[in-house]
């Protein structure tokens, strides 16, 4: 394999979104019930060559066993019937295709047989966001990856040119390719996240409503399900740079040290966002208990101008009220009760300027 390697390109420009949705994981097996696609890619002298179905997969023994070979096995949605007869002309393990076909895996990385099995997952953004799985085999000159429909690799931006140009390094590098294009995908949904929590904290400084803190859980909830299928990442570039993998070009560790990077900022800027979730809360807490205050001040300064009218009417009894309307009370009454009135104003002043009422 030759040592040459294109540089890496990275794509960090985070869409903008009217906030994240709910996060979930997309079922708990693999297994389909319609046959799904299998798509292999081979080197093959200076040029590359791409098949589907049965045909490929009956050339796939032949692929592999040519010097120097670089094949590409990708299957879309399979059936266990074509995943075991992929396994098989891969002289898999049969507990990587038990993961496999399993799926509802946790982010990792394991060694079986000198053959690395590493899970992924891509999430798909919306009004409802779903973590979808993607099991990637590396093998001697091949590469493995299981994934739903929901995502193509070729979408990324290192295959948008074509898959020729990243195969010909070898498979290894076809792994860091995939790999990087699904970790930048990330930064996009964490800036969602971030956008949402912004939003949130304007609305808890205008107004507390129970709606606002809804949301919030909510949010909260999102944070801690994306922090479970990502931070595991974290650890498998961690090993995958660290172990001596005879599969990988040490010239290609460069690479998957730089996706350890960025997995390691994403995962800071998600324990940020949750901590700002958390202090979030704390605030609207702090806002109801204000908001209680200021509606204790006005009632007790209601309170205070009431008592004294009612304090001064006590003395006199209500029975005088009649005599007063009648004209048969002398001027001290009125006198007494313009007083009452004059001084209940003067409190009312008093109190809203003082901000209780």
């Amino acid at each position: 394999m030759t040592s040459t390697r294109p540089s890496p390109a990275s794509s960090f420009d985070a869409a903008p979104g009217t906030g994240p949705g709910r996060l979930a994981r997309g079922g708990a097996s693999r297994v389909a019930v319609q046959p799904g696609t299998i798509r292999i890619v081979a080197v093959e002298g200076d040029g590359i060559r791409e098949s589907e179905g049965a045909t490929a997969l009956a050339r796939l023994p032949e692929l592999l066993g040519r010097p120097n070979a670089a094949v590409w096995v990708d299957l879309v949605a399979p059936t266990p019937k074509q995943a075991e007869q992929v396994a098989s002309a891969l002289a898999l393990h049969p507990l990587i295709l038990e993961d496999v076909l399993e799926g509802n895996q946790r982010a990792k990385i394991e060694t079986t047989e000198g053959v690395v099995h590493i899970v992924l997952f891509h999430l798909a953004y919306g009004e409802r966001v779903v973590a979808s799985e993607l099991d990637i085999v590396l093998g001697l000159g091949f590469l493995l990856t299981v994934h739903e429909p929901d995502w193509d690799p070729r979408d990324g931006n290192h295959l948008a040119a074509g898959v020729g140009p990243i195969l010909r390094h070898g498979p290894d590098h076809l792994l860091w390719a995939i790999a990087d294009d699904l970790v930048d995908g990330y930064f996009p949904f964490a800036d969602r996240l971030g956008d949402a929590i912004d939003d949130i904290q304007d609305e808890v400084v205008r107004t507390a409503t129970p709606d606002t803190v809804e949301r919030l859980f909510t949010l909260k909830r999102e944070l801690i399900q994306t922090r479970r299928a990502i931070s595991p990442v974290r650890e498998v570039f961690n090993q995958l740079t660290n172990r001596d993998e005879a599969l990988i070009d040490p010239d290609e560790l460069v690479y998957f040290r730089d996706i350890y990077d960025h997995v390691i900022r994403l995962t800071d800027e998600l324990d940020n966002y949750r901590e700002l979730a958390s202090a979030t809360l704390d605030v609207y807490l702090t806002q109801v208990n204000n908001n209680l205050s200021v509606i204790m001040k006005r009632l007790t300064g209601v309170t205070v101008i009431l008592a004294g009218i009612g304090a001064i009417a006590g003395v006199f009894g209500m029975s005088e009220a009649g005599s007063a309307i009648g004209g048969g009370e002398a001027g001290g009454f009125w006198a007494v009760t313009g007083f009452v009135l004059v001084l209940a104003t003067l409190a009312a002043v008093v109190l809203r300027k003082i901000d209780w009422i």
